[in-house]
């Protein structure tokens, strides 16, 4: 009795020790607030299968109107693809007119909603994407990445710039529908440039500031590196960069990297890219600038979390994430 899970299951095995003592079973329905046929339930259920009888399991409840398999096979691939059924995009309420309309299904509207969580579906925003991307040539790098990571002698550097403004970026937070929350800024749009690099790998990174980007800012950036780097003749070292003009100046002097770029749009194969988001949303939401000297030191501030973090730096900048 002292082992069970709830306090109902304590009552019928109280009241089933009472009885064991020949307390009249009258006494102890009334103990118990049950009437005579339920109290006799129990004594089916305990003499039928003892203890475990008593205790009340989940149920599985009514049997779904949309079957799982049903649902995964019939549904959910006009989800992935709207144009399948005429539609350019689903909303909720949309997917649920179709569902009664189409397959001549009643679902609650919360039902559907938690049939597509249960399938992991979320809401989500698309990313903007330009026409004529060069997917031949997005799969061609791919695949030779993908060779390269499997070499133990090859390591990868993915290196990029970002501009860190003064004014605050704006993050959504909890707050009453009533409130009306608000971000202070200064209004006069101060800005630092990073060039940065970052080796998944090994969550090792190295960046430096500066005021713009052009071809003697990133040779100096070359050299920062190349001297944070040293040259490991059992390594060899690929530079993988996007198309920005002063990316690819003839008279670079790459030291011990090999150059290697991206193809047009796409910045979504650049793990960098995840770490000036997290350096963003960690260290300049909310965060003003009024005056070069203190934007800089918030920037030193977050670099330096990453670059004492290589852990965090690499699972940020996990190549399973871009590839």
């Amino acid at each position: 009795m002292d082992c069970t899970p709830s306090k109902k299951v304590f009552i019928r095995l109280q009241a089933l020790a009472e009885l064991y003592r020949h307390q009249p079973w009258e006494r102890e329905g009334l103990l118990s607030r049950v009437v005579e046929r339920q109290w006799l339930r129990w004594l089916h259920l305990f003499n039928a299968r003892g203890i475990d009888g008593l205790i009340p399991k989940a149920s599985s409840g009514r049997a779904r109107k949309l079957d799982v398999q049903r649902f995964v096979h019939e549904v959910l691939p006009v989800v992935r693809q709207p144009q399948a059924v005429q539609e350019q995009h689903w909303t909720g309420v949309k997917l649920h007119g179709w569902l009664r309309q189409q397959l001549q299904v009643e679902l609650r509207y919360s039902t559907l909603l938690r049939y597509l969580h249960e399938q992991d579906f979320r809401l989500k925003v698309p990313r903007p994407w330009p026409e004529g991307q060069h997917e031949a040539l997005r799969q061609k790098l791919v695949a030779e990445l993908q060779v390269l990571i499997a070499d133990p002698q090859v390591e990868l550097w993915f290196g990029d710039e970002t501009g860190v403004e003064g004014d605050p970026r704006p993050r959504r937070r909890w707050a009453h529908k009533s409130d009306r929350i608000k971000t202070p800024y200064h209004g006069i749009h101060l800005r630092q440039n990073v060039l940065g690099a970052v080796c998944p790998q090994s969550g090792q990174c190295a960046a430096l500031i500066f005021n713009h980007c052009d071809s003697e800012v990133f040779q100096s950036f070359l050299d920062h590196l190349a001297q944070s780097v040293p040259n490991d003749p059992n390594k060899r070292r690929y530079l993988i960069l996007d198309n920005a003009s002063w990316h690819k100046v003839k008279r670079l002097h790459w030291h011990h990297f090999t150059p290697k770029f991206l193809p047009p749009y796409s910045p979504d194969l650049n793990p960098i890219e995840r770490l000036w988001l997290g350096l963003k949303a960690e260290f300049f939401a909310d965060f003003i600038a009024k005056t070069s000297e203190a934007l800089i030191t918030q920037l030193i501030k977050g670099l330096r979390h990453f670059l004492n973090s290589p852990t965090t730096t690499a699972r940020l900048c996990s190549l399973k994430t871009a590839l």
